[in-house]
């Protein structure tokens, strides 16, 4: 199975309905001078989601050799792009952590 299709089965799992990929982006975020993320964000509209009608996804590696983190983030205001999707991701994680 592909990396598109794994996290189009997550976001299908997660939210429910049916996604379909329509672009890669590439997103490098930055913090004080320091890249904090650089990866391709995953791009799907959803079919039939009550509140929106795209989501973005992405995987990164964890601490852990070979462990891959799954994130999905619905295009729900503030989060309106995938630059948007990623620093909503890193700050949510941030105050999981904190």
């Amino acid at each position: 199975m592909s990396h598109i299709q794994n996290l189009r089965e997550i976001i299908q799992h997660l939210h429910g309905v049916e996604a379909k990929h329509i672009e890669s982006v590439p997103v490098k975020e930055e913090h004080q001078g320091k890249t904090v993320w650089d990866g391709v964000v995953e791009v799907f509209d959803l079919i039939g989601h009550p509140k929106t009608h795209r989501a973005y996804a992405w995987t990164h590696q964890t601490d852990k050799p070979g462990d891959l983190r799954y994130i999905t983030v619905l295009h729900v205001p503030p989060v309106v792009s995938p630059q948007t999707a990623v620093k909503a991701a890193i700050i949510q994680e941030y105050r999981n952590n904190a």
